[in-house]
């Protein structure tokens, strides 16, 4: 996790992110703080090891506080980089936080795709695909900031099957990142089927989450909107698994739905009202988790 410096509305992603609302408070980045450092207390006091690093004011980058998109971590000890849409959020890629991590963890190779920037087709990281890591399966909805064949191209280097489609919101705009529509657990899915209006497509996403055993938990366009679909499982010290969201997708959901995810998991949220109205992201995206093998 990212501690921010300088977090605010992002001009440079905001025609592409229909989550994000500039806000007319002066105290953006006091308010964000506030809720990354409790955020950070919640996770800590369940149990979850959390290594926060903190972001500089130099190079200006607004977005830092969702790492995701830039960096992923891999069980066989692979590190992948990716290609970024704004400019000010390539200069996220730091590689003196890859090279602290080398300190606990083990890191065997580092693939950098960010080269497709000159291209202009993109990948962002684990918001562009939701990974379902147990049986290698990319999921991503195609946007400008995802791109088909750096998507494929990711595939064939780690080994994934892509499962691509389309997915707008309720005006039919292109939801800009795969993670705020869906979520892959061990056993279960959250999905906005309703943005996938093509009838084929969502039938394809189906069966391929019904095929590898996951209960589908369907999940409105509003409660999208809510960033009820930016969820992320993870394990704690003790092995117990945990579902972190915002307070916000969690007072979004139904009954019946929180009923169907503790059959899986134990729920944790947090407030992070200001971090998802200014920077159309939330716990999720707060989160890059590591894979990788640990150093004994």
């Amino acid at each position: 996790m990212i501690r921010p410096v300088d977090f605010k509305f992002n001009e440079q992603t905001a025609g592409n992110n229909m989550f994000q609302i500039a806000s007319a408070d002066s105290d953006v980045q006091e308010q964000a703080l506030k809720e990354f450092d409790a955020f950070v207390n919640l996770l800590r006091n369940n149990d979850v090891d959390v290594t926060v690093v903190n972001d500089t004011l130099e190079p200006e980058t607004p977005d830092s506080i969702f790492p995701n998109n830039w960096v992923s971590f891999h069980e066989d000890g692979s590190v992948y980089l990716y290609p970024m849409f704004s400019e000010n959020r390539r200069l996220e890629r730091r590689n003196e936080i890859l090279d602290g991590l080398k300190n606990k963890f083990e890191v065997n190779h580092i693939s950098d795709l960010s080269f497709y920037e000159k291209q202009y087709a993109f990948l962002e990281g684990t918001g562009s695909m939701v990974l379902d890591r147990t049986n290698k399966i990319a999921y991503a909805c195609l946007s400008v900031r995802t791109d088909a064949e750096v998507l494929n191209n990711f595939c064939m280097l780690t080994g994934y099957e892509p499962v691509a489609f389309q997915a707008v919101d309720a005006t039919n705009f292109p939801i800009y990142h795969t993670n705020v529509m869906m979520c892959i657990g061990d056993r279960f899915a959250v999905i906005c089927l309703d943005s996938i209006k093509d009838s084929e497509e969502r039938l394809n996403v189906t069966i391929s989450l019904k095929g590898t055993g996951k209960e589908i938990i369907e999940i409105s366009l509003e409660q999208m909107n809510k960033f009820a679909g930016n969820m992320l499982q993870v394990s704690n010290a003790t092995g117990e698994s945990l579902l972190v969201m915002s307070e916000q997708a969690y007072l979004s959901l139904d009954a019946e739905q929180i009923a169907a995810l503790e059959k899986y998991s134990r729920i944790i949220y947090a407030p992070l009202y200001t971090i998802e109205k200014n920077g159309g992201g939330s716990a999720r995206c707060m989160l890059a988790e590591i894979h990788l093998p640990g150093k004994d």
